[in-house]
C-alpha cells in the first residue's frame, strides 16, 4: 500500500500541535517562521527539535548565525503566527513588527508574552525529504504566566487551549 502526499497532509491535519514562531538573530540577520513540528529530544543536555522546510526564507540566516528561538505563542499572538507563517507577504523584517522583542543568551529574538520561549544554540541540522530536521541546545528559558492560554494548530486552522494549571 502506497500512501499519498495528500493522504498524509489530510491525516496530519488531525495530530494538533502547539504553534510556535522560530526566529533567529545574529550576524547574518533576523527571521522568522511559524511552525507546529517542533518537541522535546531530552533534558540532559537540554535539547529541542524543530522542522523546517529547506527553501524556507529564513533558513539561510538561521543556518548562518547557527540560534534558534522557539516561542511558544499564546491564543492572544494568533495575529503573529499568521504573519510569520507568510500569510501577510510581508518582508522578513517586517515580520517583526508583529510583536514586542528581547533577547536572551544567543541574541535570536524573544517574543514577549509568549507561553515560553526555547532560546538555543544549533548543534546539529539533518536533510530529511524536503525539510531540516534542526537540533536545539537549549541556553536559556524565558516563561511566560501560567495563566496564559496556548494555540494549537488543527485541522488546518488554529485554536486556543485551556490555562495552565499550576502542580500541587
Amino acid at each position: 500500500m502506497t500512501v499519498t502526499r495528500q493522504e498524509f497532509r489530510d491525516a496530519m491535519a488531525r495530530l494538533g500541535a502547539a504553534v510556535n514562531i522560530i526566529t533567529t538573530g545574529g550576524p547574518a540577520g533576523r527571521g522568522g517562521f511559524t511552525a507546529s513540528a517542533v518537541c522535546s529530544v531530552t533534558d540532559e543536555p537540554p535539547t529541542l527539535l524543530l522542522c523546517m522546510n529547506r527553501g524556507a526564507t529564513a533558513a539561510p540566516a538561521m543556518k548562518a548565525n547557527g540560534t534558534v528561538c522557539v516561542n511558544v505563542v499564546a491564543a492572544g499572538q494568533k495575529e503573529a503566527a499568521m504573519v510569520f507563517a507568510g500569510v501577510t507577504k510581508c518582508t522578513m523584517e517586517e515580520r517583526f513588527e508583529a510583536g514586542t522583542w528581547t533577547t536572551l543568551a544567543t541574541g535570536a529574538p524573544v517574543l514577549q508574552g509568549a507561553v515560553a520561549a526555547f532560546d538555543c544554540r544549533i548543534t546539529e541540522m539533518v536533510e530529511k525529504g524536503t525539510h531540516l530536521v534542526v537540533f536545539g541546545e537549549v541556553q536559556g528559558i524565558r516563561l511566560g504566566s501560567q495563566h496564559d492560554h496556548g494555540l494549537i494548530y488543527f485541522g488546518r486552522d488554529y485554536h486556543p487551549v485551556g490555562a495552565m494549571v499550576a502542580g500541587p
